[in-house]
């Protein structure tokens, strides 16, 4: 299921719609501009606070950049270090004035003064650097009711099945009242379509609606409704571990991430094993397998995803563990050495995919650049730092406890919203 957008009829402070204006050629100049002053009060330098592995400015500007419909990428800053991720992101720099930069600074003001400085610009879309879960579908989808539906203002909304009451000062005599619920007739959820609330993510509109009215919500209104969960915003501290959570399962992780994997490629000392070896009173070394490691590879190739298994010739007891498991699901067991690349780009390209097609799961810092390259990538909570950082997915769940299990269900949830996009795209195209 997909965002829907709905228009606002009628025309607020009776602005004159201005979204068929263009530059002689027919091409008016789109630009993304993200707001990042540096003087954040509730969490210091928040703009440029790691999020899942990435500054929290990287997420949108991923996203914005991706989306391909802008012709410039902004970020408007004040802060030297904020400048520095920005760029590295791939977006320009306009540094803001002091007199937008305070901390009583609106919004408004730093949009105003962006655009006054740069007139070449005809839509504005002011992108949230605290909504990390967008994604470029939502940002094309979004710029084109303004380029292509003729609409002046477009902004993001989420729909909430929330009742509400007046709030009651204290010792004012007053009795509180319902708002949008008769408690004689509560609805059920299901029965209730709910309302629309601004979820922060962006605001867009043209630059002469925005001169005209003095706001990015005048003239000829629209809102674009975003599903729950693409919906975070981030406040204050106590957000930030829900965020990260959200992130890591519904965030954009760049155009290397796999529609669909094709296949899935982990290792299996560190990963499908604790890390441990047991020794019998006879003298053999044993480890321990999680079945529910087993039961989602087997998940995964019934789902069409081809899954490898890796081995050391350092380590005969998980050579041992992974032959026996490639009995019993069919899985391929390849033998690298200290270099994985070296030995795995063969057999990638031997089976016609890209990186982008495969998901890796890997423990130690040999893995890191296969984990960065690959299209979804994770290590295990207690893999080391420098493995860490290269993964796009960090498991809850140690080596060996069940860390397989969860990626696996992170990979066949990408599939899942693979599914759904392509039916959506099938219904919109019916509609049109």
């Amino acid at each position: 299921m997909l965002p829907r957008k709905r228009a606002l009829t009628g025309d607020n402070n009776g602005a004159a719609s201005a979204s068929k204006q263009q530059r002689p050629g027919g091409k008016r100049h789109v630009a993304a501009l993200i707001l990042a002053r540096g003087g954040s009060k509730g969490i210091p330098l928040k703009n440029i606070k790691m999020l899942a592995g990435v500054p929290l400015l990287g997420w949108v500007l991923r996203a914005a950049v991706d989306s391909d419909v802008f012709d410039s990428v902004w970020v408007s800053t004040d802060h030297d270090e904020i400048e520095k991720v920005a760029k590295s992101w791939g977006a320009q720099v306009h540094r803001r004035s002091p007199e937008v930069s305070r901390d009583s600074s609106s919004s408004l003001e730093t949009i105003l003064e962006f655009v006054r400085l740069n007139p070449e610009v005809d839509v504005i879309c002011h992108i949230q650097a605290t909504s990390p879960c967008l994604h470029p579908f939502h940002v094309k989808e979004a710029v084109a009711m303004i380029t292509e539906q003729g609409y002046d203002s477009v902004f993001a909304v989420v729909r909430r099945h929330q009742f509400r009451w007046k709030e009651v000062k204290k010792d004012s005599g007053e009795l509180t009242v319902p708002f949008n619920i008769d408690p004689l007739y509560r609805p059920r959820r299901q029965d209730w379509d709910g309302e629309l609330c601004e979820n922060g993510s962006f605001y867009f509109g043209t630059k002469e609606i925005l001169q005209k009215s003095g706001c990015l919500q005048a003239g000829k209104i629209a809102y674009y409704e975003m599903l729950p969960e693409y919906s975070v915003d981030i406040d204050v501290d106590i957000d930030w571990p829900v965020a990260e959570q959200r992130v890591l399962r519904y965030g954009y992780f760049g155009r290397n991430t796999p529609e669909v994997a094709c296949m899935t490629i982990i290792q299996v000392s560190g990963c499908l094993t604790d890390g441990r070896v047991y020794l019998s009173t006879a003298g053999e070394e044993m480890v321990t397998l999680n079945t529910k490691d087993t039961t989602a590879i087997r998940k995964l190739q019934a789902e069409g995803v081809e899954v490898v298994l890796l081995t050391s010739a350092e380590d005969p007891v998980s050579q041992a563990l992974a032959d026996r498991l490639a009995k019993r699901t069919g899985c391929q067991v390849v033998q690298v050495g200290n270099q994985p690349l070296d030995d795995l780009e063969p057999i990638v390209k031997q089976k016609k995919l890209e990186w982008k097609d495969v998901a890796y799961m890997g423990n130690e810092d040999v893995d890191t650049k296969c984990l960065n390259l690959a299209g979804l990538s994770a290590v295990p909570k207690d893999a080391p730092v420098e493995a860490i950082n290269a993964a796009k997915y960090t498991c809850h769940s140690r080596g060996g406890l069940g860390a397989v299990r969860e990626f696996a269900d992170h990979i066949l949830l990408q599939k899942q919203k693979a599914k759904s996009q392509m039916a959506q795209d099938r219904i919109d195209r019916h509609n049109f």
